[in-house]
């Protein structure tokens, strides 16, 4: 008798509980738990992700201009893909690719490199154009474990391939633009469209820059580093004469002018964004 009004308590609060779960209610039809369709192309054809037998990582435009919006060289792809890391001795070209932890750590530009970058179904085996930033791109998809010459290179680690938007059927054009500490800038825009019935054309291009960054306490401002000036443009031409047939050429540019950068290692407290204590 002493523990009665405990256990009516302790029923009304379930019947509470029973009361208010309606109200969370979800919509459990096909349609509402369907996932939105994934494609890709590494097998050089448009395919569902889930019907290609390679593990791929897919990234689409917008998600590539958020990450790419700090003006950040193509190395910002090391922390926003599973198992790809990107490092450099060289600033802000000569990228070395490592996926799932097999590459080449040595820097010596005449060293091959056993993870491929792919642009536009050609091949960038020089070490200076796999550095080329990433701007006004349709989707970039890491290809990971052994690839055979499907792409022109045979790869045992994996593949980087990036493909830029096309020139359409319809006019197209843009123009973003972001700014940040140490006067960082990135403007970049694209135009294109149908210039006939069956040619099409698209133009980008992108600036960059950076104020130093890197105080040199030795030499004193003459010697400080970090900054850099670059610019990059794409120029693209779509004949379509048939349905069976179609040409694409492109033409890719880039001047950087930047000095070098530095790297510390351990140098931020695990958790925090605070450097280590004496650092």
């Amino acid at each position: 008798m002493t523990f009665a009004p405990l256990r009516l308590a302790a029923l009304a609060s379930v019947a509470a509980t029973a009361l208010a779960v309606p109200a969370f209610a979800q919509d459990n039809s096909s349609d509402a738990l369907k996932l939105p369709s994934v494609t890709t192309t590494a097998t050089k054809r448009v395919e569902d992700v889930q019907d290609v037998p390679v593990s791929v990582t897919s990234l689409n435009d917008d998600v590539l201009d958020e990450f790419a919006a700090g003006a950040d060289s193509i190395l910002f792809l090391s922390s926003r893909v599973p198992s790809l890391t990107l490092e450099s001795s060289y600033g802000r070209i000569f990228p070395r690719a490592y996926i799932r932890g097999l590459g080449n750590t040595d820097f010596d530009f005449n060293a091959s490199q056993p993870v491929s970058f792919i642009y536009d179904e050609v091949v960038y085996e020089n070490p200076v154009l796999k550095g080329f930033p990433v701007f006004d791109l349709e989707s970039v998809e890491v290809l990971r474990g052994p690839q055979g010459t499907l792409f022109g290179r045979n790869t045992p680690a994996g593949i980087l391939k990036f493909d830029s938007a096309k020139p359409g059927d319809e006019f197209e054009a843009y123009v973003t633009a972001s700014y940040a500490t140490y006067e960082t800038t990135r403007l970049e825009g694209a135009i294109g469209g149908p210039i006939s019935d069956t040619l099409s054309v698209r133009a980008s291009g992108l600036f960059q820059s950076r104020d130093d960054y890197i105080d040199n306490v030795i030499l004193g401002s003459s010697g400080d580093a970090g900054g850099f000036d670059e610019y990059a443009y794409r120029l693209q031409a779509l004949w379509e004469p048939t349905a069976n047939f179609s040409w694409l050429g492109n033409v890719h540019g880039r001047d950087l002018d930047g000095g070098q950068v530095t790297f510390f290692g351990n140098a931020i407290r695990p958790g925090s964004n605070d450097p280590r204590p004496g650092f």
